[in-house]
């Protein structure tokens, strides 16, 4: 959508924005948890990426692969640059879940685990949540606020029990890491209701585009590199799971049911990635693990129940309005 466009074809910016605005709240639900999924097997892919690269040129080459795949896709739907006034929001997705949050994680996983670092995702939602509502001015309801620190609460306790009870060297890099995460997901979702949720994220990684060449440029060179058939696996995963298609299916899930009840959805991220490093990796599962999945999936549920009635509509409503107060500065320019 460009300029042009909005200035002869008022309408072509409600219309261009339709698929990620509308549609029934279930399909929603349906990406947002197809994007959790896909990010729950992040940590341990990158543990396989490490084996074959070091963390810096597991990154550079992560946002670079990324990127091209990205670019392609744009290049092949012809998709028009965005307006001028859309490139500060992708600056913040890009520097938060392309360069900001990957980087912290890989480099706290050099000392902790995939089970250890779940922590962060723990605390992700809630942290997502308080941001969507200081962004856009939503206010979900009590019992929505109410699960959502149950959930956390649940998550982190589980957690911290699995790896021990004690925090690692890492936890500085993985607390980084929650707060430039939840930035660039409030953001996107903000963004994905002016454009495809799928661009959103294109765009943004092509921003990144000339700072990930560099750095698998610098970083190669200076890093070991052992190729193993878990280490690629781990990095292709990363760069096309996690990076472009969890979060293609993640920014458009929240502009259908909105970023605060997307984002709770995570709460059932860090039990998928103790499942995932148990398989993966051979890590340990302690037996309480069925009875914490439980409890969050409780959580999740009072969440989205809440997300659905009179006051979660005012919540989508709320974060709906920048786009509105856009689209009528566009008609009467």
């Amino acid at each position: 959508m460009t300029a042009k466009n909005s200035a002869t074809a008022p309408v072509a910016i409600a219309v261009g924005s339709t698929p990620t605005v509308r549609g029934h709240p279930g399909g929603g639900v349906v990406l947002a948890g197809l994007g959790v999924v896909a990010f729950s097997l992040t940590f341990p892919s990158t543990v396989w990426g490490l084996e074959s690269f070091g963390p810096w040129s597991l990154v550079a080459l992560r946002s670079l692969l990324a990127a091209l795949l990205a670019g392609c896709f744009l290049l092949v739907g012809r998709v028009p640059v965005p307006d001028r006034r859309h490139w500060g929001g992708l600056a913040v997705v890009a520097g938060g879940v392309v360069v900001g949050f990957p980087l912290l994680t890989t480099l706290a996983l050099r000392t902790s685990t995939s089970s250890h670092a779940a922590v962060v995702v723990g605390l992700l939602p809630l942290t997502t949540a308080l941001f969507a509502a200081l962004r856009t001015g939503s206010r979900p309801p009590r019992a929505f606020w109410a699960a959502a620190l149950a959930g956390a609460a649940v998550v982190i306790v589980f957690t911290v029990q699995q790896s021990g009870g004690s925090l690692s060297g890492g936890d500085l890099y993985l607390f980084g890491a929650l707060l430039v995460c939840a930035a660039g997901y409030t953001e996107g979702g903000r963004l994905a209701r002016e454009m495809p949720g799928w661009q959103v994220i294109g765009w943004a990684l092509v921003l990144v585009l000339p700072l990930a060449v560099a750095g698998t440029a610098v970083a190669l060179p200076f890093e070991p590199v052992h190729l193993t058939a878990r280490g690629i696996t781990g990095l292709v995963w990363v760069a096309a799971g996690s990076t472009f298609l969890g979060l293609y299916v993640w920014y458009r899930g929240m502009a259908e049911i909105g970023v605060a009840r997307a984002s709770q959805l995570q709460l059932a991220q860090p039990l998928l990635t103790l499942v995932w490093s148990f398989l993966a990796l051979g890590e340990h599962v302690s037996a309480a693990a069925p009875a914490a999945a439980v409890a969050v999936l409780a959580c999740i549920a009072v969440t989205q129940y809440a997300g659905r009635g009179r006051a979660g509509r005012a919540v989508r409503e709320a974060e709906r309005a920048p786009r509105h107060r856009l689209v009528d500065k566009d008609r009467h320019p």
